[in-house]
């Protein structure tokens, strides 16, 4: 099924697959920036958020990465971030219009669920007391949600606007503009845990945790990241690398810096993926501190990035990222969803050095 005919001559160039890392392409992709890809729990099924308001959601065959529409609906402004239930029945997204709605998969129906007095940047599930949808917002709250209330079961006030928000029960993270980081343990979801000072020097632009749920790391505008052990026993090993630079043709020590956009943990294996502004991607293994695969530049930033639960496909989009502001988004900018298939050299661990 294609979404009603709704590519368009805007999207011309996600038709083509001119990919140097010879990827699968994603059918019918949004015709606008691509702010965040999640996979169902359950099975091969991605959904899709976008600047165009517009939450879809794709079948993909894991033995060939070919992909087909399954449904969409949308928000009254841009969609800012997108999630599933445990049970991969719903999907939850967040948009400019201070809303958080739901996708019922078994009935088609898309509803309301949660609201802000600002944007709602970042939405996650939360697979504890039969199910919580907690929401991050600019309004410089985590608001938590039970579906069968219209009001929430409990508020937390940030220091500052939501930028991201990752949850791998118990351990949730928010961080927060002006470089706040703040720790939960979800056993007690409004008393906070730990409050730290984001360990870069520049504004946070992503959180994720472990899959052991006893660390995260932190994705910068400064092409860093920090990887982060939540327990001060752990904190030796806290470490930072540069990534996602580039040296400037014939200029000596001149390296053009971009910010990494998403940062994706591998369930399996605990190994992550950090995608940038610069239009690459690379695995790493934060045991080892190495450096798993590299691939070749994409023609765009890499917006969003998501492996599967089984961890043998990694999606990725190209699509501008804001990150020169509004001037940035020229006509015919791309915007695809790539579909890699892992192999295990890829993303298995390495022994210590």
């Amino acid at each position: 099924m294609s979404f009603l005919g709704n590519s368009s001559s805007a999207n011309a160039s996600s038709t083509v697959n001119n990919d140097p890392n010879n990827d699968a392409l994603l059918s019918d992709p949004p015709p606008d920036s691509i702010s965040g890809l999640s996979f169902s729990p359950t099975g091969d099924f991605l959904a899709v958020s976008s600047w165009d308001g517009s939450v879809r959601m794709y079948e993909i065959s894991a033995t060939t990465g070919q992909s087909q529409g399954k449904a969409m609906y949308n928000h009254e402004g841009p969609a800012l971030d997108v999630c599933w239930s445990k049970d991969g029945t719903k999907v939850f997204s967040g948009g400019a219009d201070k809303a958080a709605r739901m996708y019922d998969i078994t009935t088609s129906t898309p509803t309301q669920v949660a609201s802000h007095d600002a944007p709602v940047k970042s939405v996650k599930w939360i697979d504890a007391q039969g199910g919580i949808l907690a929401t991050g917002s600019w309004d410089k709250t985590v608001k938590y949600w039970d579906l069968r209330s219209a009001t929430p079961v409990a508020t937390v006030s940030l220091p500052d606007r939501c930028y991201s928000m990752d949850v791998q029960y118990p351990l949730m993270v928010v961080g927060c503009a002006e470089k706040h980081i703040q720790v939960y343990n979800l056993n007690n979801p409004t008393t906070l845990y730990r409050s730290i000072p984001s360990p870069l020097k520049m504004q946070t632009r992503v959180v994720s945790c472990f899959p052991a749920a006893n660390g995260f790391a932190v994705g910068s505008i400064e092409g860093r990241v920090a990887i982060q052990y939540v327990e001060e026993k752990e904190s030796s090993n806290n470490f930072s690398f540069k990534c996602h630079r580039k040296d400037e043709p014939g200029k000596r020590d001149q390296t053009n810096v971009f910010a990494v956009n998403d940062i994706s943990f591998h369930e399996v294996h605990g190994t992550f993926s950090t995608a940038g502004s610069d239009g690459t991607v690379t695995f790493w293994d934060k045991d080892s501190k190495t450096r798993l695969k590299s691939w070749e530049p994409s023609p765009g930033p890499v917006s969003a990035t998501a492996f599967n639960k089984a961890g043998t496909l990694f999606t990725y989009a190209i699509s501008y990222d804001w990150s020169k502001g509004h001037g940035g988004m020229v006509a015919g900018h791309p915007n695809q969803v790539r579909i890699h298939a892992c192999k295990d050299e890829e993303v298995k661990r390495k022994p210590k050095k």
